[in-house]
């Protein structure tokens, strides 16, 4: 599932093509990460109560899960271990090879206890939640195979969105100023908001070259 912000049509279109931009030809990628990724990870750190638990804590809760043969909860916890290291993977790239040992790890953890929900699931003739298990399992190949691209890709994706929802809270917070303003001082303020608008502007612009560019390089190694 796309994990949205609570936004307008036109703010979705435009996250989801900066996905498509940064996944390229890649649709298997894109897809993937459509449904992992989060349009404002820090907020969804915060809804499931994770933001302080390092990583650590986190994957052990779920190999409790594990030992007390609560597999569809283990599952459930492991999802939370990769999302909160993607998003640990943006915030301190110069340890990108630890979280991408730690997402290695728990996806194979996780397609271990999925198995076990699965063969429990078919068991009892939940034939349709089976099939939607067997999917999951197929992710977490997938997740092991690409992790490095998915970390790539998430961490660009993270990280630019990270920078247009900060943009987002101070435009909010300047406009609420401006309603306590009088005439004058109120329109002074919006022609000084369009000229931060036009630096915000051109500045996502040369973030975007920079992509460009980066991929171009990528590309040619």
């Amino acid at each position: 599932m796309w994990k949205k912000r609570k936004t307008d049509e036109k703010k979705e279109e435009k996250e989801e093509s900066l996905l498509k931009e940064l996944c390229g030809d890649d649709a298997e990628l894109c897809d993937f990460l459509e449904r992992k990724l989060y349009m404002d990870p820090i907020e969804a750190m915060r809804t499931y109560g994770i933001s302080e638990k390092d990583l650590e804590v986190l994957i052990r809760e779920a190999e409790k899960s594990i030992k007390d043969k609560n597999y569809e909860e283990a599952i459930w916890k492991y999802g939370l271990v990769v999302d909160k290291a993607l998003l640990e993977a943006t915030q301190n790239p110069r340890e990108r090879g630890r979280f991408i040992k730690a997402i290695q790890d728990v996806a194979s953890k996780a397609e271990h206890a999925t198995k076990k929900a699965k063969e429990k699931a078919e068991n009892e003739g939940l034939t349709g939640h089976a099939t939607s298990l067997g999917r999951r399992i197929e992710n977490y190949e997938f997740m092991s195979k690409r992790i490095e691209d998915i970390i790539n890709v998430a961490s660009h994706f993270y990280k630019e969105q990270l920078v247009t929802l900060g943009e987002q809270d101070r435009r909010t917070a300047r406009k609420g100023k401006m309603r306590e303003m009088g005439k004058e001082e109120k329109e002074e303020a919006q022609r000084e908001e369009k000229k931060i608008e036009e630096r915000e502007e051109e500045t996502r612009e040369a973030r975007r070259k920079e992509r460009r560019e980066t991929r171009k390089r990528e590309k040619r190694t």
